[in-house]
């Protein structure tokens, strides 16, 4: 009699299982895809100036300096306005806060093709990070309306599996445009870049606004069962989180460390990101179009690591030595490449390293935070965190500008990229060790 119970009560927690399993399946295969392509947009829109630079600096007369400062001063703007947007989005629903960033960041890149002088280039770098702000923070806070923290790592990991998918279609994509347009219709190919890739975050924007949900309660394809067994979820998760107040969010010191583990990786990602095709070129190609394919190989192997490592973590229940680990792989790649610099091979082989194990650190990070953060403290929270983080968008392309331009030579700037990544490592492994929920609440 007790065994036919026991076995009951197994097969009833098992179909449980498998319900939620399936619905969280149909929540990402809803809600991932579309919000993947937007932040693929949205990040070819911030880095395709890696690309331009190629023959805009040369066109303009633009130094490394220059270019290095208008790549980065876009994150001032976002820095700045990035809590405030989040915190809006929080109260007005992602649904439309989503769509406005999107339009406005199209308009805005689209404008990048018709800078002449570098007062105009830094200005529309600064308000094309205003227009941005919120984005990725906003899309963090969102999948936190839907997801447990026990499932959030996946989740994160796939929507994030756009930075390294931006470079394995957007680099080729970048290649070709400057390869083939040439000075057709009176502008030169690296305005027909910025005119051509701008286009899809409006068309996107107009997407999000007719498709996407505001929240669980606002999803009109799920049932009223579907809906109550996520909104329980969530809500029995609330309950074991602090509440902080959005004032106190700029007071903890916990948030500053995660602000400055995040501002240590984005050193790596955005020197990675703006740097990557002139460190190719440095080795001898000239050719955009194999640039651009070169550029891509790093992105498949990190596309193709991220989500396992993540699934890993989440099965564990662990993040700070999966964080830590990615770090130090990334930072090794980043030596590594130091010493081959004139061997394409060796090179992209290196890069390739670095670049997993920096795209693979970020989703990882972020199922940190949003562990720990609630309501509008998580709006506010995640904002202040992704706002000191990316200030070293600014920081990091304009350092290796700097180096690059007074020793004539990348490598600098890439060892700095390595040291930053060792920090980010130490900081994340300072943390004391996660917080486990109880087994019954990790099986819901």
């Amino acid at each position: 009699m007790i065994l036919a119970v026991s076995m009951l009560t197994q097969n009833t927690s098992d179909c449980s299982e498998s319900y939620e399993t399936q619905l969280y399946r149909k929540v990402s295969t809803r809600l991932i895809p579309l919000l993947l392509v937007c932040y693929v947009i949205s990040y070819l829109d911030r880095v395709n100036i890696g690309f331009a630079k190629l023959a805009m600096t040369s066109d303009l007369g633009f130094s490394d300096a220059v270019y290095g400062l208008g790549a980065g001063i876009f994150f001032i703007g976002y820095f700045l306005f990035e809590v405030p947007s989040n915190v809006i989005m929080h109260r007005v629903g992602a649904r439309r806060w989503i769509a406005r960033i999107m339009f406005t960041w199209g308009v805005l890149s689209a404008a990048n093709a018709f800078v002449t002088t570098a007062t105009q280039f830094y200005t529309i770098r600064f308000l094309l990070g205003v227009a941005e702000a919120g984005f990725f923070p906003g899309v963090l806070l969102y999948l936190a309306y839907w997801f447990p923290t026990h499932r959030l790592g996946r989740a994160t990991a796939l929507f994030m599996t756009a930075v390294p998918l931006t470079g394995i279609v957007g680099s080729p994509i970048s290649g070709w445009i400057l390869e083939t347009t040439g000075q057709s219709g009176g502008l030169k190919n690296w305005q027909h870049l910025f005119l051509i890739e701008a286009a899809p975050a409006i068309i996107a924007s107009v997407v999000v606004l007719c498709v996407l949900s505001n929240g669980i309660r606002d999803a009109g394809w799920l049932t009223t069962q579907e809906k109550d067994h996520l909104q329980r979820n969530i809500d029995e998760e609330q309950k074991t989180k602090p509440t902080h107040s959005l004032l106190a969010s700029f007071r903890s010191p916990e948030i500053w460390v995660f602000g400055s583990i995040y501002f240590s990786f984005v050193i790596g990602l955005y020197g990675i990101s703006f740097w990557l095709p002139t460190i190719i070129r440095a080795t001898g190609v000239s050719h955009p179009g194999t640039i651009g394919l070169l550029t891509a190989v790093p992105y498949i192997l990190a596309a193709a690591v991220m989500v396992p490592v993540s699934r890993r973590s989440d099965r564990h229940r662990e993040r700070r030595w999966h964080i830590a680990a990615s770090a130090i792989g990334g930072s090794i790649g980043l030596w590594a490449s130091i010493f081959v610099t004139h061997n394409p091979l060796l090179a992209v082989l290196a890069m390739s390293v670095a670049t997993t194990g920096i795209i693979t650190a970020l989703p990882l990070f972020w199922s940190l935070p949003n562990a720990r953060l609630t309501g509008v403290a998580a709006a506010a929270g995640l904002a202040v965190i992704n706002s000191i983080g990316n200030l070293a968008g600014f920081v990091s392309p304009y350092l290796v500008g700097l180096l690059s331009t007074a020793t004539h030579d990348t490598r600098a700037g890439v060892a700095m990229m390595a040291c930053s990544m060792l920090v980010g490592a130490a900081l994340t492994l300072s943390l004391p060790a996660e917080r486990r929920h109880s087994e019954t609440s990790e099986s819901r």
